[in-house]
């Protein structure tokens, strides 16, 4: 049997990519390093419930309008209090 699992995605990924660089210039500290701007999207993540499908018209569908909105909100929220988490851990490291 050949199944292709390819099109199987979370669209937590990229719109969580896509919030942290636009809020990445609101924290100067980490803007500028690529590998702290990726620790705070992969915290962000893994605040967030999972969720995958295979085509952007299977959440559209099975998503409404409320639960839409809620999922915004939780996503918005993870990336401020991953940027957050983030930015302290790196604090304390450079305290050494």
């Amino acid at each position: 049997m050949n199944v292709d699992f390819a099109s199987i995605h979370n669209p937590n990924e990229q719109a969580v990519f896509d919030a942290v660089l636009a809020r990445a210039p609101r924290f100067p500290a980490l803007a500028g390093d690529r590998e702290l701007l990726a620790d705070v999207a992969c915290v962000a993540l893994n605040r967030l419930p999972p969720r995958y499908i295979r085509h952007a018209v299977d959440l559209a569908f099975y998503q409404g309008e409320g639960e839409r909105q809620a999922a915004q909100r939780a996503l918005e929220d993870a990336v401020e209090r991953a940027f957050a988490f983030v930015q302290a851990r790196a604090a304390l490291r450079a305290r050494g």
